[in-house]
């Protein structure tokens, strides 16, 4: 298998040292996300105490001409504290915390998504909106290479592999499972995993979480992934079609619900949310990745399992339409559905706000309200 050669360093050794007393002092590593609007990026201070609220811990800054932010005449970046997690890698009372970035005037760095996503969701708070995070992701070896294919060749079709359990069904589950732990430890609200459909895929999902909480928590169990990847040499990638031909991509399928529309007889309530979402299309396929569709044009094709990114289209359990109804919920009359175009690599920032300003803000069109205005 091709892993990292930092994969391959004496972890024992490594332990002797995390065993250390820390004689009082506190890790804590900033996470924040890059140019790119996809990777994290992370840095660590000592603090002479731990930190018991966000408030506790101070903003900081970074070189953002070292990661796509800014140029190198004027390059530092502040970085803002927004949510604190504990630390699973350096153990308490060591923390992760995740981070905004501003610019050197202040303003909101271009992928800073979460500053209007807070104000869009502070608007709609009494509405109560909860989202599900249904995260695909697929590991590749150091090369490029799916983890565990054949080098020179490719594994049987698909059908073995979704849920699978095995050897010659399923690769990388100790990472999969040491993510899972981590997230648990760290306070992230992932809910399940499971195997996916293309051999060397899996998928972890993030919530029930509300407003806000769930771009953070999805980010924070991102960095989380990479991390835990890291130390077993191999990456995880959130490309949307990750290899051409007859294989599945890879989504972030985003479960939605109002409380009106988890109350008796919400039914109604989700039906004339979809009918505002289809209304919409276009909009949200601009959104629901970070190159305005481009990404998810490749996966949207109305195989594998996924609708046409031209279309929109819903119905009850129906895993080929954009919008899909579970049958427990058409069953019951209330609960949630399933918003299925976002795009693995999507900001979750993008995502929530979009379909709050569809569906409880009555936004229309391709422009958004600029709510700092009002």
């Amino acid at each position: 298998m091709s892993v990292s050669h930092s994969s391959k360093l004496n972890k024992v050794v490594r332990d002797q040292y995390m065993r250390l007393p820390q004689g009082g002092k506190i890790l804590v590593t900033y996470v924040w996300i890059d140019g790119s609007g996809e990777g994290v990026r992370c840095k660590t201070r000592t603090m002479d105490q731990e930190p018991k609220c966000i408030e506790d811990v101070p903003e900081w800054n970074f070189d953002g001409s070292s990661t796509d932010q800014a140029e190198g005449s004027n390059s530092d970046m502040f970085l803002i504290p927004v949510r604190m997690f504990r630390d699973p890698f350096c153990l308490d009372p060591n923390k992760l915390v995740l981070c905004e970035v501003l610019k050197y005037n202040r303003k909101h760095a271009e992928t800073n998504l979460r500053n209007t996503c807070k104000k869009v969701m502070d608007l709609v708070k009494d509405s109560h909106p909860w989202f599900g995070m249904e995260q695909e992701y697929t590991l590749l070896g150091i090369n490029g290479h799916p983890y565990g294919w054949p080098d020179n060749g490719f594994p049987g079709p698909q059908g073995p592999y979704y849920c699978g359990v095995g050897a010659d069904k399923v690769y990388g589950r100790d990472i999969v499972e040491s993510h899972y732990k981590a997230c648990i430890y760290a306070g992230v609200k992932i809910c399940g995993t499971n195997a996916e459909v293309m051999p060397s895929q899996w998928e972890f999902q993030v919530g029930p979480c509300e407003g806000i909480e769930m771009g953070d928590h999805l980010w924070m169990a991102r960095f989380i992934l990479h991390r835990v990847c890291e130390d077993f040499g191999v990456v995880a990638t959130l490309d949307p079609k990750p290899m051409t031909g007859n294989w599945n991509g890879a989504g972030c399928h985003t479960n939605y619900s109002t409380e009106d529309m988890r109350k008796e007889g919400g039914l109604k309530c989700i039906e004339a949310a979809i009918e505002k979402l289809s209304k919409r299309h276009d909009y949200h396929i601009c959104v629901y990745d970070p190159r305005g569709g481009r990404d998810n044009s490749r996966r949207l094709t109305g195989h594998h399992e996924t609708s046409s990114i031209f279309e929109f289209s819903a119905g009850v359990a129906n895993r080929g339409a954009s919008i899909r109804i579970p049958r427990q919920v058409g069953q019951d009359g209330c609960g949630y559905f399933e918003d299925r175009r976002p795009a693995a690599n999507c900001d979750p920032y993008a995502v929530t706000e979009a379909i709050v300003r569809t569906t409880c803000l009555d936004e229309t069109g391709m422009q958004t309200i600029d709510y700092a205005d009002k």
